[in-house]
């Protein structure tokens, strides 16, 4: 049984410096990106942000792409091992891309090196909870959470003053530092669980690997609700990340530079902790799969918050719709971890967070540069907004079916023990008549003789 505290706030304090510092500085790629454009630009490049906006958007994709393979080295050394070799991945990919002269470089120091990195660092942060939390694991989870929006409010603004007195390449080397603290951080993840080699390796204690069947756990997609679960969430991110990459630069094309343009992201951050910390706890009180509801009301006002962006010519409506779009931002992002907990156990729990993370890097990564090309052939971004809007409702709307699949399967589930019994007393019956019935007329004729 988790101990419901202990180490276990230690272990949450790590894994939330561990969710700052990775979504921190990936949610506040709007501010680097526009820096991007000033240094690698030039006004002759007519596919400039299309070709920018893919190294902050292979970033965020390539977090969660790797995620299965994450889940399965999780599986097999350990939440401890993983997280600190993947910060120290990560620590050297955003090192080295502060020493790039083009462009074309960060696709792989930025965009796949510290990505990995911040991925195999990221995912064991949300596994380890699970060996100390139960009972406050929703309340736990909006915490850990809320701590990529501490860094999401702060880092802006921070990023803003670097750039302007040290350049874009010196604010890398002071982002080192965050990677650095997360490398420490995570050595605080002891586990309370055994990992899949340490229990093949049995009594004797010899380190064995386990069978191909055990590290590939594919079983989870035999849970429909899952299935279902599993591909409806990646189909409503196709423009879940387009406001994150091309808020800053809409503002700019909108209002020019009158406007403090970084506001928005500290609306976003500030809502999106609030929203976390509130919809975690309340997470807690919903039974069962219904917890789903929660996350299809966050992605439809979500996409409905993206669809209005270009319809705001005010700067204050403008920073209405990111207090809303932060809220229910945090509300999706807080329940995921519960919600597979409830679909498929915690014995499975790793891969099954593993493979839809893997599954959101596909359209997490091919919304951005898709808004980039939009922009760089119609002059605006408002036709990239209103598509970015669409996904979010369709996936809302495929999430709706999931309570009652996972209710339906639950009371299959129980009736088969049951219908085994009865068929077995069937059975019994069966045979007792039959002894009866071959009984009566021996009975019969040994009275007649």
């Amino acid at each position: 049984e988790p101990p419901e505290g202990g180490w276990g706030w230690v272990v949450m304090l790590a894994a939330m410096w561990c969710n700052g510092a990775v979504f921190g500085i990936q949610n506040s790629c709007g501010v680097l990106f526009v820096s991007m454009l000033r240094l690698f630009g030039s006004s002759e490049d007519k596919q400039l942000v299309f070709k920018t906006a893919w190294v902050s958007s292979l970033s965020m994709g390539m977090v969660f792409f790797c995620s299965p393979i994450v889940s399965i080295f999780t599986d097999l050394f350990g939440c401890r091992k993983v997280a600190v070799i993947g910060a120290a991945v990560g620590l050297v990919g955003l090192l080295s891309s502060s020493f790039v002269s083009t462009i074309e470089p960060l696709y792989f120091t930025y965009g796949i090196l510290f990505a990995c990195g911040c991925s195999f660092a990221y995912q064991p942060s949300l596994v380890i909870l699970g060996h100390y939390f139960k009972k406050r694991l929703g309340l736990v989870n909006g915490i850990v959470t809320a701590g990529s929006s501490l860094f999401t409010v702060s880092l802006p603004f921070l990023l803003r003053v670097l750039i302007d007195s040290v350049d874009l390449f010196n604010t890398l080397r002071v982002l080192c530092i965050l990677m650095f603290v997360l490398f420490l951080a995570g050595f605080t993840y002891k586990p309370l669980v055994p990992n899949t080699k340490e229990k093949e390796g049995g009594k004797k204690g010899k380190s064995k690997f386990p069978p191909a069947k055990k590290i590939c756990n594919f079983s989870v997609f035999k849970v429909l609700s899952y299935r279902i679960w599993a591909f409806g969430i990646p189909a409503a991110l196709f423009g879940y990340f387009v406001p994150y990459v091309h808020l800053m630069n809409h503002v700019k094309d909108r209002f020019g530079d009158t406007v403090p343009e970084e506001v928005l992201l500290l609306c976003l951050g500030i809502t999106s902790g609030v929203g976390r910390l509130i919809f975690g706890r309340v997470a807690d009180y919903i039974p069962g799969a219904k917890k789903i509801y929660l996350q299809v009301a966050s992605f439809f006002f979500i996409g409905l918050m993206s669809m209005m962006i270009p319809l705001c010519n005010v700067f204050g409506a403008l920073v209405a719709v990111c207090l809303f779009m932060g809220l229910f931002d945090g509300c999706f992002i807080c329940i995921m971890a519960p919600i597979a907990f409830e679909l498929v156990g915690a014995q499975d729990v790793s891969q099954a967070i593993g493979f839809l993370l893997g599954l959101m890097s596909v359209p997490m990564t091919v919304g951005p540069p898709i808004a980039g090309l939009l922009r760089d052939k119609l002059g605006t971004y408002d036709v990239a907004f209103y598509l970015a809007g669409v996904p979010p409702l369709i996936g809302g709307a495929i999430l709706c079916f999931i309570p009652w699949v996972h209710e339906r399967q639950k009371l299959k589930e129980r009736a088969k023990p049951v219908d085994g019994e009865t068929t077995e007393k069937m059975l019994e019956n069966e045979s007792t008549l039959v002894s009866d019935t071959t009984e009566k007329p021996v009975k019969e004729l040994d009275s007649g003789f």
